[in-house]
């Protein structure tokens, strides 16, 4: 049943400060970006095992300086069950003037 992914997009380029996830049961998460105006060649910027949280959700926060997307990519590499959850993805930042 792994890899999921999604992918989120913006309206245009952005400059995200920091990304946040909530979810449930994920064991290992990569995210990545493309600045195209189509969401293709994406780069890998952040892949991190998560820790098992019985009975809540996980509870993530990436810090992403200096970082500009047109769009997110989140690939679940694999679950602590056969199936997960994602709750919520929050990116802060601001939009670029490109």
């Amino acid at each position: 049943m792994f890899p999921q992914e999604f992918i989120i997009g913006f309206p245009k380029c952005v400059k995200i400060s920091k990304v946040a996830i909530q979810c449930y049961l994920v064991r290992t998460l990569r995210i990545e970006r493309s600045v195209s105006k189509d969401p293709v060649g994406f780069q890998q910027c952040i892949e991190k095992d998560l820790q098992h949280t019985e009975g809540h959700l996980q509870m993530e926060e990436f810090p992403l300086p200096d970082f500009q997307a047109t769009y997110l990519r989140f690939i679940i590499k694999s679950g602590f069950d056969h199936f997960v959850s994602v709750h919520r993805v929050m990116a802060e930042g601001t939009a670029e003037n490109t």
